[in-house]
């Protein structure tokens, strides 16, 4: 999963041609490291979706430009525009839900 700064957003999600699932996380949130290698999972099976990672202690622009106000919040993109938002850390069966349910109406 690779990770993202401010100065490559732009090209790595708003300017890519599939969805992108956008995880913020921080080194201190505790959700987040049990979120973690979920994502990897749903990143290493689906070719659907591009996830991706935000340190949101490294570039807090990026977050508060979306409005996110908690750890992890997950937002998925497409077409430049963010078109779900999952905050908390959940099962990989409740986020593939969230997913299948947002990206069979694109």
């Amino acid at each position: 999963m690779d990770s993202v700064t401010e100065e490559t957003f732009a090209d790595r999600v708003l300017g890519h041609d599939k969805p992108v699932l956008v995880e913020f996380w921080a080194t201190w949130c505790g959700p987040c490291r049990m979120v973690a290698p979920v994502l990897e999972q749903i990143a290493a099976e689906r070719d659907d979706v591009d996830v991706v990672k935000v340190n949101y202690d490294e570039n807090p622009a990026i977050g508060q430009r979306y409005h996110v106000m908690g750890l992890p919040t997950m937002l998925l993109f497409s077409g430049g525009e963010p078109v779900h938002t999952i905050v908390g850390a959940k099962p990989k069966a409740a986020l593939l839900r969230e997913l299948d349910g947002v990206l069979a109406v694109r």
